[in-house]
């Protein structure tokens, strides 16, 4: 038997979504904040006020730039980052 090495490839790379700038409108950040995350208000409001922050974790690509087109949208500032590939 021939020994036999197989690579697997993951199409869908993690994404993290990172508020820099809650930006002027803060309140409704936060309001958006906690829909996208299910956190409280205050929770929601400490994590849009204390940028930078990772506000979505390991997400699909397609929900990270859905999340923040939807924060720009409300007048902050975000951004989607791929996930570094983990060495274990």
């Amino acid at each position: 038997m021939a020994d036999e090495c197989f690579s697997l490839v993951c199409d869908d790379v993690p994404h993290d979504v990172l508020l820099t700038d809650p930006g002027v409108r803060v309140m409704d950040v936060v309001r958006l904040v906690r829909r996208l995350t299910g956190l409280s208000l205050w929770r929601s409001q400490g994590l849009a006020t204390q940028v930078p922050a990772v506000v979505l974790a390991c997400v699909p690509e397609e929900d990270a730039a859905a999340a923040v087109s939807a924060l720009r949208d409300a007048g902050a500032r975000a951004e989607t980052r791929e996930r570094p590939e983990s060495d274990s």
